[in-house]
């Protein structure tokens, strides 16, 4: 098989990848509720901290049992969840040629590219691709469809 007919994301790759999971290291921003912490704080079961009561706070998360003990009132504040937004960048320059067939640079690239894109995915996240040479080449807007998987791999192949 030439590196046209060979699938990017082999069954033995997607079993391999089956364990892992993409997490952020620092707090994301995002519009949908997902598996990272938010710099925004909401309703949650991730408790955050308390925070001082101050006039104009929500008084449904006042903290009763700390009002108990301390007799001041306290805020509970809560991790609010968000989905992450992804770019997967892919340089496609001359470079990247070197090697022969499904050894070649690029093709390596094309396969981590997706199998991350996978992940993301699969993980309800949004993920976006960018391929450059000398300048930008491809864009692909994050979006986090089921189907978008297999419109990255047909432009990544």
């Amino acid at each position: 098989m030439n590196q046209e007919t060979t699938p990017l994301l082999e069954p033995e790759l997607l079993a391999r990848l089956g364990a892992l999971r993409v997490r952020s290291r620092g707090r994301v921003s995002g519009a949908l509720v997902g598996k990272h912490r938010s710099k925004r704080h909401g309703s949650s079961v991730e408790f955050a901290e308390h925070k001082e009561y101050s006039p104009g706070d929500d008084t449904r998360r006042l903290d009763w049992k700390a009002y108990a003990k301390v007799d001041r009132y306290y805020i509970k504040q809560y991790e609010d969840e968000t989905n992450l937004r992804a770019y997967i960048v892919l340089d496609t320059s001359g470079s990247m040629g070197y090697g022969e067939g499904d050894s070649r640079k690029l093709r390596h690239g094309s396969r981590l590219a997706a199998a991350l894109a996978f992940l993301l995915l699969r993980e309800q996240d949004s993920v976006g691709l960018i391929a450059f040479r000398d300048k930008t080449t491809h864009y692909s807007p994050p979006r986090g469809e089921k189907g978008y998987l297999n419109e990255l791999n047909r432009t990544l192949h």
